[in-house]
């Protein structure tokens, strides 16, 4: 189990040490591409258009663009709760209605009668 681990994490580290080193290398392969390019002579005409080549950098590589981040921007949508306050009128006097009709005996009181 340990060899395991410590496997994956070897490949991990290699992984991200890839990522990063692959990034200064493709740098160097911009640069190589610049300099490699030839020196371009104009010879305009006049009264006449050409156009043979274009003079546009490829600046939006996104090689060079990506870097190791630690933040996720948040997509949800976030709830808010508010306490509701209901307020209620107290009642200082509470009456209890006394009666005295018998509605039959209660079976659910199973013990003997207390003498009074």
């Amino acid at each position: 189990m340990k060899k395991k681990i410590v496997l994956i994490n070897l490949f991990m580290s290699l992984t991200v040490l890839f990522a990063m080193l692959f990034q200064t290398v493709h740098s160097y392969e911009h640069v190589y591409k610049q300099l490699k390019e030839k020196p371009c002579d104009h010879q305009y005409v006049e009264g006449q258009k050409q156009i043979t080549h274009s003079h546009t950098v490829d600046s939006n590589c996104h090689v060079c663009h990506f870097a190791f981040s630690t933040f996720i921007p948040n997509t949800f949508q976030s709830l808010s709760f508010h306490k509701v306050n209901n307020e209620t009128s107290y009642v200082f006097f509470y009456t209890k209605v006394a009666s005295t009709f018998f509605k039959g005996s209660l079976f659910a009181l199973r013990a003997p009668p207390a003498l009074i």
